[in-house]
């Protein structure tokens, strides 16, 4: 056998991390975990200075536990170190990394160590975390005396493991610790909660909680305070010293006033810790609070019953203490406790005012079922809610839309008071999303300090108001309509008192609703009646043309004015080739709102107009936007806003004018009544429209019967005299002279034959257009046309050329001059068309001159004859000319016609081509005008064909 061999160091090192390890896991006392930690640092590693300290996480402290130095002396080991921004210490604890430092004495981010560092040569310092599950526990310092020493691998990885079991123990120290503290609450409590339960007197309770609870948490003073709710003042009720003297209550007492902020606190269920270095106040507050009661700590629980706040247990010290988390649930507790005994004292009177309230409501609803008066009602309601509630005035409040307020419909107070004022500003959208949130009445209990309805707080303390409760009586819905109960003194208002309030508002609310729909049904019977008035302008604008045009546009302002009873409507107006408006007034109702009618406003330039025409409906524009130069002529001092609004009745049409209203600038409009005043101008639009077209048909047609009249009567003398000279030339005889004879007959049938055709015209169309059937071959109604327009051809030395007449058009190209030399074999007899030929040949010799005059000289001019199926034929224009875009789109087919404004259809040429395209309509064909890719213009001309 051979002997054992020696441990070698490496070995040793381990079986000593073992052991420690094993330690540490076995141990549960913190400084017994220490020691053993200090003892395996000392023993396995060379380090002169080694300091372990555990982390406050609360206080944000370091606490030595100990270590080892080159000084008899340890207390620098228990120095307690209060960690600052900036510190190696702190930079260690918050990233829960180690950290090495070269040298400590040149280390000024460690002023607690440095001094130490300089007096016993210490250098090379490492600072670890002492972490479990990423929670600081506390550090470990080791220094040495040689520069930048620093563990190696191996021996940092030992180390990491010593403190990471350290850390686990600890961890669960602190554990076992926090479970044993929360047994030890249960116990007390168990206790104080029998107690409580036996006695049967409120003072014996009171007596039992100050007691137990200044046995639990050992405080230099124990009281409690009770509220009253009238006076809003805490006194104090019951001492652990039993000192309840008068003059002792007197200076005990906290008003609600003197520390609204504490008051506030106490009001909502909150506890009120002030420790050292810690408030749950405001540090302004809390040195007042401190101050009153002259102590240095304070822990205070309320005792609140339904909401109600009873008073409060106070726990204070005179010292700077620092109250654990089990401290204060006790007194959160024992607070509990006394919430639960304290209403027995008064439940008999809180049943009977219970039953009270019930009758009160139950009589407010049996008179709104039985339909009574509505004023008798609130009457009724005021006086009895006034005097549950003891208070001064009862006050209905509805929101006016239209002005934006809240106004009062119905007010009670005392007869020595006068009334409150007549109207309340809007609330602010905070105020608005508590009311209509809020499942109770909200009580205000001094207006002068309390932030809630800010913008009323000046016109209710001016008459006297500090103290409210406020009900919105539609719950859950927007707040417009509300009751108002207020006192001329500060006071609590019970949660009691907040839902019968709430219960009261609720029936109250079905009355506002009732007037409210009054209201709505006066307001559209207004709307009709003014519908109806307009409407019967209209039908005067019908009925009695010419109608004045600014007399019915006034009425109609009028009209429009009355809607929303604005004290200003005017118009501004102008025709389609003017460029400046002019100034209509419709309603001025007073000095106020006056405006300069003489004024020449330029469309283009007013922003007014410009604004208007860029709005799809109404546009509110407040004064202070309106530009200086819009201001020189609408000049009303009283004007604080406008409406406007463009004429229009469709896309296509350019507006000719914008309806303009004015008010003041707090004036509000509901939506009813701006939907209603956009419909009647629109209506106004039509009828303003109709109005104008109408005007311009009449002139038209007065100055075209007057023209057809005077052609007509041109035409028959002319007829007449055509005949008489045709007569007298057959009283003369046949000339002598054979060639003279034949031409003489020929021209005598020629002027006879337009004599024949004019007597028909005159006798047969005399105030319409009469449509004949003639069949016609299509190439000679091409000859007589070209020959019309042939003057024009030579003039600008046009070439004309024909295509597809009798044979398709890739077989067959014939030119002008084949038209007249039947030798070159033109089938025209291939293709007849069948119509009112002369009024055909009129159209075709229109397209052709209008093709002549637009083509450059030495230009071309194509016509296209392709026969499109057995019932029609397509005769195609196309030049090489200019013609305008805007005037190929107004002849469109589609396009819409504008009458108002004015048109290249208006003058010639446009006019005579849309002549034409109506009188093809008439007859049965088509005519449509486009323009190739290549930039010729096609005038196409569908015929119908001879079957």
């Amino acid at each position: 056998m051979l002997p054992p061999q020696k441990p070698t160091a490496a070995d040793q090192q381990i079986f000593s991390l073992g052991r420690v390890l094993q330690s540490l896991r076995e141990e549960n006392d913190v400084d017994v975990l220490i020691e053993t930690t200090i003892s395996y640092l000392k023993e396995q590693f060379d380090y002169k200075l080694v300091w372990i300290a555990l982390y406050d996480r609360l206080n944000h402290i370091l606490f030595g536990k100990g270590g080892f130095s080159p000084v008899a002396d340890i207390s620098y080991l228990r120095q307690r170190v209060v960690l600052s921004p900036g510190d190696l210490l702190e930079q260690v604890v918050i990233e829960q990394r180690s950290l090495g430092v070269a040298d400590l004495k040149a280390e000024n981010r460690a002023e607690q160590w440095q001094g130490f560092a300089e007096k016993f040569n210490i250098q090379g310092t490492i600072i670890l975390p002492i972490r479990y599950k990423d929670r600081c526990l506390g550090i470990v310092l080791m220094g040495s005396e040689r520069w930048g020493y620093m563990l190696g691998g191996e021996a940092k990885a030992r180390l990491m493991m010593v403190l990471g079991e350290l850390g686990a123990a600890l961890y669960q120290s602190e554990i076992d610790l926090q479970q044993k503290q929360t047994k030890r609450l249960d116990e007390p409590l168990l206790r104080l909660l029998e107690s409580v339960r036996t006695l049967g007197n409120l003072e014996q309770k009171l007596e039992v909680v100050v007691q137990a609870t200044h046995e639990f948490v050992s405080p230099t003073r124990t009281k409690i305070y009770w509220f009253d709710r009238e006076k809003r003042y805490f006194w104090l009720r019951l001492s652990d010293r039993y000192s309840k003297t008068q003059a002792e209550q007197q200076s005990s007492r906290i008003t609600a006033q003197e520390l609204n902020d504490f008051y506030y606190a106490l009001s909502v269920n909150q506890i009120v810790s002030i420790g050292e270095g810690r408030s749950s106040l405001k540090s302004a507050f809390t040195l007042k609070l401190l101050q009153r009661l002259n102590v240095r700590s304070l822990l205070a629980a309320p005792i609140v019953w339904q909401k109600d706040l009873l008073g409060f247990v106070a726990v204070e010290a005179r010292e700077a203490r620092i109250w654990s988390d089990v401290e204060k649930n006790f007194v959160i507790g024992a607070a509990g406790l006394l919430s639960l005994a304290a209403p027995t004292e008064s439940m008999e009177i809180t049943i009977k005012q219970v039953q009270n309230d019930a009758q009160l409501t139950s009589q407010v609803a049996k008179a709104i079922c039985k339909d009574s008066d509505r004023l008798e009602i609130l009457r009724v309601c005021a006086a009895r809610v006034l005097e549950r509630l003891g208070a001064t005035r009862f006050l209905l409040l509805d929101l006016d839309a239209d002005q934006n307020q809240y106004q009062i419909l119905y007010q009670s107070q005392p007869r020595n008071r006068r009334n409150l004022i007549s109207a309340l500003d809007a609330l602010k959208e905070l105020d608005w999303q508590l009311l209509q949130h809020s499942s109770e009445a909200v009580g205000i209990e001094d207006a002068e300090e309390d932030l809630k309805f800010y913008n009323w707080r000046s016109d209710l303390v001016e008459n006297g108001v500090h103290s409210f409760l406020i009900s919105n009586c539609t719950q859950g819905h927007a707040p417009e309509s509300l009751l108002l109960v207020t006192t001329e003194t500060p006071r609590y208002w019970t949660s009691q008192e907040k839902e019968l309030l709430q219960a009261v508002s609720q029936q109250i609310g079905v009355i506002v609703r009732q007037w409210r729909l009054h209201q709505v049904t006066e307001q559209q019977e207004k709307i009709l009646r003014s519908f109806q008035q307009c409407f019967r302008i209209l039908e005067r604008t019908q009925t009695s043309i010419p109608q004045p045009t600014h007399q019915f546009e006034r009425a109609a302002l009028e009209q429009i004015a009355s809607v929303l009873g604005c004290p200003l409507a005017l118009l501004l107006s102008w025709k389609p080739e003017q460029d400046v408006a002019q100034v209509i007034p419709g309603v001025i109702a007073n000095n106020q709102f006056t405006v300069n009618t003489d004024a020449v406003i330029p469309i283009q330039s007013e922003p007014l107009i410009y604004w208007a025409f860029a709005t799809d409906g109404l546009l509110a524009i407040k004064v202070d936007d309106v530009p200086e130069q819009t201001r020189k002529w609408l000049n009303g001092s009283g004007i604080g806003q406008v409406l406007v609004m463009a004429l229009r009745t469709s896309a296509d049409y350019q507006p000719t004018g914008v309806v303009l209203m004015a008010d003041r600038a707090e004036r509000q409009w509901s939506e009813q009544s701006l939907t209603a005043l956009e419909s009647l101008i629109c209506q106004f639009a039509w009828s303003r429209w109709h109005l104008h077209i109408t005007q311009i048909l009449q002139s038209t047609t007065n100055n075209l019967q007057q023209l057809n009249w005077y052609k007509h009567r041109r035409l028959e003398e002319i007829q007449r005299t055509l005949v008489l000279l045709l007569s007298q030339m057959y009283d003369l005889g046949i000339p002598t002279n054979e060639l003279t004879h034949t031409r003489h007959l020929q021209l005598l049938r020629q002027v006879d034959a337009a004599t024949g055709s004019m007597t028909a015209m005159l006798k047969f169309e005399q105030w319409q257009v009469c449509v004949t059937k003639e069949t016609v071959p299509i190439a000679s109604l091409l000859k007589r046309s070209l020959e019309r327009v042939e003057l024009l051809l030579k003039q600008q030395k046009l070439w004309v050329g024909v295509h597809g007449l009798g044979q398709p058009i890739d077989s067959t190209e014939k030119t002008y001059s084949t038209l007249y030399n039947s030798s070159e074999g033109v089938k025209t007899q291939a293709m007849a068309i069948v119509g009112d030929i002369v009024k055909i040949e009129l159209v075709i010799y229109e397209l052709l001159m209008n093709a002549c005059r637009r083509s450059v000289s030495g230009g071309r001019i194509d016509i296209w004859c392709r026969r499109m199926d057995e019932e029609l034929l397509e005769v195609s224009v196309t030049d090489n000319g200019i013609i305008e875009a805007q005037l190929l789109e107004q002849l469109h087919q589609d396009a819409p016609k504008k009458v108002l404004s004015p048109s290249s259809l208006s003058q010639p040429p446009g006019l005579h081509l849309l002549i034409c395209q109506n009188l093809m309509q008439l007859m049965g064909g088509e005519l449509h005008f486009y323009q190739l890719p290549d930039g010729r213009v096609v005038s196409r001309l569908l015929l119908p064909l001879t079957v």
